[in-house]
């Protein structure tokens, strides 16, 4: 076997023209016959013992081309892969064949091929980050959400208000008919949480205990396809009314909510606790728009086949961290009113954006030639083990030190853009001169 034609193609695809010996094609449509002919009859022979040449006669001498075709497409792939010296992804395809006249066999596959990447600037990358500031209503609004939570929930003898929380069951009605997924019982609502979908909650307010009422709404027409933009009634019977009694704000509260004695104590830790994770959020901001212009920095033109295989995994992810809710993707879906393949459009940027990133990274690891000590390897491998609750040499089975070594080269590369990359300097706006 060997190449007959190479071109590179658009999207950085190409075709490959492999050129298999009359004697290999002839070996596998031997083959083909061998494995087939239990399937075929012919008038005089019992079924799986016609002779090739009878079957050939009938159904023509092409009877088994595409079977032996398809047995050494994958062995002529491989060499002409080999003798291009070219990387590939995704699934190739077979576009033609073709059988010369001295029973030689030329299979045209259509390849997507490994990017090349150019990359320059992945050091000292520049990035707004966010100003941190904690101010005395930020600090306040913390310890209200806390207070909140601890708050008690009593039954109470009046009509509703805005923060309540009303026991309800209710029946949702479209035209008269009641729709799927429009019935609930007891059902514990808080008032102005926009739990339910708008101008639901707004027309229990004012309602008590034991009062039944009509709650007229629309569906909003970013909804569910068969629910979207329609008028709705919900019968609705309230069956309690539950008001929240908020702690006193002392030192009391201070003891039941922290480890502090004083509410001063517990304020001041609050305001610190706030301030690190600004801090950290705003790090995390970022780092995300470092990433994002790194990935713009990468000039390749990347294959549909790696993007669709980047969305695939994403799918993938995706479906895994629902079914741990125990949620199906489908019913998801149909719920948020869009389809699989819609979200998985969608996702196409993303999974680009995703792949010229670690191409980036892979790029940089090359060329910076990162040292990885075999140290480093077992150190990994022992995070590994305590990350999967694994023992050591059974990660060490799992995965291969060549793999580790590289995932820690990309680490290193991505360490590299980050610990380098600076905060963007905001233009100071020319002072307007002072009129008179």
């Amino acid at each position: 076997m060997n190449v007959k034609e190479f071109e590179k193609k658009e999207k950085n695809t190409a075709e490959l023209t492999v050129l298999v010996t009359p004697e290999e094609f002839e070996a596998a449509v031997q083959k083909a016959y061998l494995k087939g002919r239990g399937r075929i009859q012919i008038p005089g022979f019992r079924k799986g013992k016609a002779p090739r040449k009878m079957i050939e006669a009938m159904y023509g001498q092409g009877a088994f081309y595409e079977d032996a075709v398809e047995a050494l497409a994958p062995e002529a792939l491989e060499a002409g892969i080999r003798e291009q010296a070219v990387d590939t992804v995704g699934r190739p395809s077979i576009m033609d064949f073709d059988i010369g006249e001295d029973r030689s066999l030329s299979i045209k596959f259509r390849v997507s091929l490994y990017p090349e990447v150019k990359l320059e600037g992945y050091k000292g990358i520049e990035a707004p980050k966010p100003a941190v500031r904690i101010t005395k209503k930020d600090v306040e609004h913390e310890i209200e959400h806390v207070r909140e939570q601890n708050a008690r929930i009593e039954a109470v003898e009046r009509e509703a208000r805005n923060g309540d929380i009303v026991t309800i069951d209710f029946e949702g009605f479209i035209d008269g008919i009641p729709f799927e997924g429009g019935k609930g019982e007891n059902h514990d609502l808080e008032l102005g949480s926009g739990q339910f979908i708008p101008g639901f909650e707004e027309q229990l307010v004012g309602k008590s205990a034991g009062e039944d009422c009509d709650v007229n709404v629309t569906f909003p027409e970013a909804y569910a396809p068969e629910l979207a933009g329609k008028d709705a009634t919900f019968k609705v019977h309230v069956h309690e009314v539950k008001a929240k009694e908020l702690p006193e704000l002392d030192d009391e509260f201070a003891k039941d909510v922290s480890e502090f004695d004083t509410f001063e104590q517990y304020t001041a830790n609050v305001r610190e606790e706030l301030s690190e994770r600004r801090r950290a959020e705003a790090q995390s901001a970022f780092e995300e728009v470092v990433m994002s212009r790194l990935a713009d920095k990468v000039e390749c033109e990347i294959p549909d086949a790696m993007i669709d295989e980047q969305v695939e995994q994403m799918m993938s992810n995706f479906r895994y961290n629902l079914a741990s809710q125990g949620l199906d993707m489908e019913q998801y879906f149909n719920m948020m009113g869009m389809s699989v393949d819609q979200f998985r459009q969608s996702s196409r940027p993303t999974a680009e954006k995703q792949i010229r990133l670690d191409l980036a990274f892979e790029y940089i690891a090359k060329t910076e030639d990162f040292p990885v000590s075999d140290e480093d390897v077992e150190k990994e491998y022992q995070r590994l083990a305590d990350q999967y609750k694994m023992g050591v040499e059974d990660v060490k089975r799992a995965v291969a030190a060549d793999s580790v070594k590289t995932g820690l080269k990309l680490e290193k590369a991505k360490a590299l853009v980050l610990d380098t990359a600076v905060v963007e300097k905001k233009e100071k706006k020319p002072e307007t001169p002072a009129e008179g």
